[in-house]
């Protein structure tokens, strides 16, 4: 009778032991994958990717009078000469260019059928480059001074300070030939003015 139950007893105590091996099989399998979740799963948390946290060279403090160049760069006087003068240059590199393709250039209208010299085509060149530079630095230096103005009042940088910034400046210039040639101005300008921003951004 003792050896029959002792034999009874061996497959269940053997059952046992490979259920408890199983639930610490998976118990560790299944601490293993929320490991792998925090380490590279859905639960991995974001860290701030600082130079200076992760150990690399810290940001050096700004100088008084970097800081006063910065501020200058960033003034609304700087935009609007740095426009002028970059309209002025390619208003007269323009004015060339359509000079150079003109076929009347130095023609004298009182004597057309007269050859001019090449000194006066040079002349003729000279004056329409000169007109073209004087106008698109003016343009230039209104539109970027009322752009700036218009961001630094909205606290905005988007398209609309473009579109705002043509519409004054096309209504300006063209006020001076009439109402009619304002409107149509401002809106020409704010026209242009979108589509650049839209091509642009």
């Amino acid at each position: 009778m003792a050896a029959t139950v002792g034999s009874g007893n061996a497959p269940v105590s053997g059952t046992q032991a490979l259920t408890s091996a199983d639930r610490s099989y998976e118990g560790s399998t299944f601490q293993y994958s929320m490991v792998l979740e925090h380490l590279i799963g859905e639960k991995r948390p974001i860290k701030d990717l600082n130079p200076t946290v992760m150990g690399g060279l810290p940001n050096p403090m700004k100088t008084d009078d970097q800081k006063m160049i910065e501020q200058g760069m960033e003034s609304c006087a700087f935009k609007a000469v740095l426009a002028c003068v970059g309209g002025f240059v390619l208003g007269g590199a323009f004015g060339v260019f359509t000079a150079g393709i003109d076929t009347n250039v130095g023609f004298d209208p009182k004597d057309p059928m007269r050859t001019p010299t090449a000194r006066e085509v040079l002349k003729d060149m000279g004056q329409r480059g000169m007109s073209y530079a004087k106008n698109f630095a003016v343009i230039g230096a209104m539109f970027s001074c009322t752009e700036c103005i218009i961001e630094s009042h909205r606290g905005k940088s988007d398209w609309k300070n473009a579109v705002y910034s043509g519409c004054v400046t096309g209504g300006a210039i063209g006020f001076r030939a009439g109402a009619k040639a304002g409107v149509l101005g401002c809106g020409g300008f704010a026209a242009f003015s979108a589509a650049i921003e839209y091509y642009l951004r």
